[in-house]
């Protein structure tokens, strides 16, 4: 399984060996210990669901603010005009314009990691799409993107808020901190995201939801963690 891995990753991995599916706790502080980079990697968690999204109505996507944030700060850009635009300057997004930012991104500009939009705007964004979608970055309602209370919404991606997605194969992929975070922290923010991604569940899933999880440092072997665990966890 680690050919053609580094000798770190190896190293890595021979911490997992034996492993099965582990208590959330317990993958938390493995996770850590197989990080094999040099530097603080993010943790990201991997969940295949029990969803088929090519049906419109098992779409699973939504958004939650991580206690403890994402460990990385992200450029803002925000699609409003008038009393908002200064709205989302003043609360601190990064890039803020109107049809004027909207003919940027269309040249080709997408030095922004986050986009939000206030409603009327998104007839002017939604000719985007082809841009921003296949990056991840078109704003969305269901996500929390799309919203006159622009303020709040920039104020809360500072804060932490990360929107997840499942995709075509039904996998959600979304980072949840960082290796140097304290266990406690990383807990606590894998808690609220599987709990966020339990309440999205569509109506029209049926069967097993959580099929499986995983959790893994941007360099290095992922870590099982018990889907049935994982699934009842709580932030409370």
């Amino acid at each position: 399984m680690t050919a053609g891995h580094g000798k770190r990753y190896q190293e890595a991995a021979k911490l997992l060996e034996g492993k099965e599916a582990l208590d959330p706790k317990e993958a938390i502080s493995l996770v850590k210990q197989v990080n094999a980079s040099t530097f603080p990697g993010t943790v990201e968690l991997h969940v295949r669901l029990g969803v088929d999204p090519r049906h419109a109505d098992q779409m699973v996507r939504s958004s939650v603010v991580l206690p403890h944030g994402t460990g990385k700060s992200r450029t803002i850009a925000v699609f409003a005009q008038g009393e908002k635009e200064r709205e989302a300057r003043d609360a601190g997004a990064d890039i803020v314009g109107g049809e004027d930012l909207v003919k940027k991104v269309q040249e080709g500009f997408t030095e922004f990691d986050v986009a939000l939009a206030t409603p009327d705007m998104m007839g002017s964004v939604g000719r985007l799409g082809k841009i921003l979608g296949p990056r991840g970055l078109m704003p969305n309602p269901k996500a929390g993107t799309v919203t006159f209370d622009i303020a709040r919404a920039v104020k809360e991606v500072q804060a932490g808020r990360v929107e997840f997605r499942v995709d075509r194969y039904g996998i959600i992929h979304v980072p949840v901190g960082k290796t140097n975070f304290a266990d406690e922290d990383l807990y606590q923010n894998f808690a609220a995201m599987m709990e966020a991604i339990v309440k999205a569940k569509p109506s029209a899933a049926k069967g097993s939801y959580v099929r499986a999880c995983f959790l893994a440092p941007t360099m290095g072997p992922s870590v099982r963690v018990d889907p049935l665990l994982a699934g009842r966890l709580s932030a409370a």
